[in-house]
């Protein structure tokens, strides 16, 4: 076990006896071998009266000595004063998603896909329970533990560094001396089963209200301004992903995980090798059956491919890991009653049955309206208003009505039948395959707005401040008829709206005035074409570099990408057919919309930034860091993580970290946020 930090770094102050130093030291040491011991390998070695008098020992000695306390001492998780808000944290790496597949069949289909891919008639893998908690990242130097983020949007986080330090199985150091000088370790933290109970039990006699899950009660705790609440709270980590080290990386996940164990991190015990996907198989059915026995909530399995150069040569898609999935479980189902089958107009038309429910809890949450998915699916289950059905949360998020429960002698009602005119707008109603569809596109409000929404989102044009209420107030007060209408209002008309005043009028105009300059990709992620995400949206952006060539290509043309199929092919070649469709977009770039897109060149050394490094610290307010940086790489810098002498600027936002601080030593040119947007309108280097 390593040294306390008291024995590695500059002498103590001489007026502290070298005894009581020691004994400090020693005590220390000793408390985070019994926490180890007891909150991560579940085998304490010494009474709980034993092990709180070693801690008042300890407090004692730091109390008669505070200049002695460091950040890592065990008397430092009682929490510290409340934050007024949480800071947002750059991830060292995405932090992904997983692809969930439901059946063995589809397991087995993932395998040969695997074998097919990586050119291998033998792959093995790791498996590992999925928790049911929050994700986290957790980073270390030299051993010490210095920031903890929530995932967020995967790439950018809050910061939760000091509410971290309260989870005793979380090491503040970590053990051995073969740790890296930087670490970073994905984890999840969640609430044992009968900790949750017991926390629940106290919200109620304290007259508050209680968590619905395991989940919520960890993901609120974790979230608390105030970390001496989330100290009161029984939370647990564990770890299963390097993100970043220094260290020779294992060859093996499996290897990954044990070194994580070694250097003192909690990772899960209930995790196999196998050799072949049918023990990938039998250990989903065994785990499955332990669920309801195992002291926390999982809600599946996790499959990784186990070489870590196989997991390199798959790589990942825009949200998940190409050699990783999760192995779900079957969601658990109860009882109740249909009062009745509404229906949901998205806002690419389509129309969804709705299921209005009595309502029910299911694995802790209260139910009381589930999808039915489309026409055909209430038909096979003939799904009626009146009768009694048993629900189910699909992969245990979704509600889902599983089947209907047959009643002896139950007077049914009609069956049910889709509408024959949109229940929004009176348009008439069309049928593809097993859907319904709204004719009345931008003529209905249910779908103009979700499209303004869809629009105005993140992963789009991502303008800040345009949110649901907005886009109804803008649609319902008849100022927005179409996309383009949005780059058309002026503050005058913006006035005119429910909490809107002079500064909140001048902030969206100007989001929407910044939005005006976007990637391709984001375009297309904007403009709602069915079947078109974020991935598919960055292939079409790479394939053709330009929005006129690719609505030039035609259905036969998208085939030849790889990655788009008929469905996909058919439905763009639709989108851009349509003369209304065309309308609006050649509206958009008369009102000044400007694409970005990649040369046609491959050679870098032709773009204005060629050869320059920029570094993000701190927020910022007219575009995320993540755009800013897409920005500045098309037009041919490089972005990292890190200041170095070779660094040519660092844009400092909002609550800058460290890295202005090391920018300055290093003589780094700064630019504020504004500066920056100057330098994107003429990037020639300054």
């Amino acid at each position: 076990m390593p040294q306390n930090s008291l024995d590695n770094d500059s002498p103590l102050p001489s007026t502290v006896p070298h005894s009581e130093q020691e004994r400090l030291a020693q005590l220390r040491n000793q408390i985070r071998h019994h926490d180890y011991l007891y909150y991560v390998k579940d085998r304490p070695e010494i009474s709980d009266g034993a092990y709180d008098q070693l801690f008042r020992e300890l407090a004692d000695l730091e109390q008669a000595y505070p200049e002695l306390i460091t950040p890592d001492s065990p008397t430092q998780r009682v929490g510290a004063p409340p934050l007024d808000a949480l800071g947002k944290v750059q991830h060292e790496r995405p932090m992904l998603s997983l692809d969930s597949l439901m059946t063995p069949d589809e397991v087995l289909a993932f395998d040969q896909r695997m074998k097919r891919e990586l050119s291998s008639d033998h792959i093995e893998y790791t498996v590992e329970p999925k928790f049911d908690g929050l994700s986290v990242e957790l980073v270390y130097d030299h051993g010490m533990f210095v920031r903890g983020s929530t995932r967020g949007d995967g790439n950018l986080g809050e910061e939760i560094t000091v509410n971290l330090r309260t989870i005793r199985s979380l090491p503040l150091q970590l053990q051995t001396d073969t740790y890296p000088d930087h670490l970073a370790v994905r984890g999840e933290v969640f609430m044992r089963l009968s900790d949750f109970h017991a926390l629940n039990r106290r919200m109620t006699e304290l007259g508050n209200d209680t968590f619905a899950n395991p989940r919520n009660a960890a993901a609120g705790s974790l979230r608390q301004l105030d970390s001496r609440v989330t100290a009161a709270r029984p939370l647990m980590v564990t770890c299963y992903e390097v993100m970043a080290s220094t260290a020779t990386p294992s060859a093996s996940h499996w290897g990954e995980l044990e070194a994580l164990a070694q250097w003192g991190l909690p990772v899960p015990t209930l995790r196999q090798q196998c050799t072949a996907i049918d023990q990938v198989i039998a250990f989903h059915r065994e785990t499955e059956q332990q669920r309801d026995q195992l002291p926390y909530e999982i809600d599946g399995v996790v499959v990784k491919v186990d070489r870590r150069d196989w997991q390199v040569r798959l790589g990942m898609k825009s949200r998940s890991p190409r050699w990783a999935m999760a192995f779900k479980f079957p969601p658990r189902k109860e009882v109740t009653e249909v009062q009745d089958i509404a229906i949901s107009v998205g806002r690419t038309g389509t129309l969804t049955p709705l299921a209005l429910l009595k309502p029910v809890e299911v694995g802790g949450v209260t139910i009381s309206r589930a999808t039915l998915h489309n026409a055909d699916e209430v038909a096979r289950k003939d799904i009626r208003v009146g009768d009694t059905v048993r629900v189910e949360r699909a992969g245990d998020v979704i509600p889902a009505i599983a089947e209907r429960i047959s009643i002896p002698n139950e007077t049914r009602s009609e069956p049910f039948h889709m509408p024959t005119v949109c229940p929004i707008c009176g348009s008439a109603v069309a049928r593809e395959g097993a859907y319904f569809y709204c004719t009345g596109q931008a003529a209905c409000p249910a779908q103009l707005k979700g499209a303004i929404e869809h629009f105005a989102s993140k992963p789009a044009l991502n303008i800040d401040g345009l949110g649901r209420k907005t886009v109804a107030q803008l649609i319902d007060h008849g100022l927005v008829k179409d996309l383009s209408d949005l780059y058309r209002l002026n503050q005058e008309q913006l006035l005119t709206l429910d909490g809107f005043a002079e500064r909140s009028t001048t902030l969206l105009l100007e989001a929407i005035a910044h939005s005006k300059v976007v990637t391709l990709d984001r375009l297309l992620m904007g403009l709602g074409i069915r079947q078109v995400g974020q991935h598919i949206a960055k292939v079409l952006a790479k394939e053709f570099g330009s929005l006129d060539a690719l609505m030039q290509a035609d259905q036969e043309r998208f085939q030849t990408i790889r990655e788009v199929g008929p469905e996909i092919s058919a439905s763009l070649a639709s989108y851009f057919q349509e003369p209304s469709n065309r309308r609006v977009i050649d509206q958009l770039l008369a009102l000044g919309l400007s694409i970005l897109t990649a040369p046609p060149s491959p050679d870098q050394t032709l773009l204005p930034l060629a050869g320059t490094s920029f570094v993000f610290t701190g927020g910022l307010v007219r575009r995320t860091r993540d755009e800013a940086k897409v920005l500045v790489e098309q037009l041919g810098a490089t972005v990292s993580s890190s200041v170095s002498k070779k660094t040519t600027y660092v844009v400092a936002g909002s609550e800058p970290g460290s890295k202005l601080e090391q920018a300055r030593k290093l003589g780094v040119r700064i630019l504020t946020e504004q500066e920056l947007e100057d330098f994107l309108r003429r990037p020639e280097p300054m």
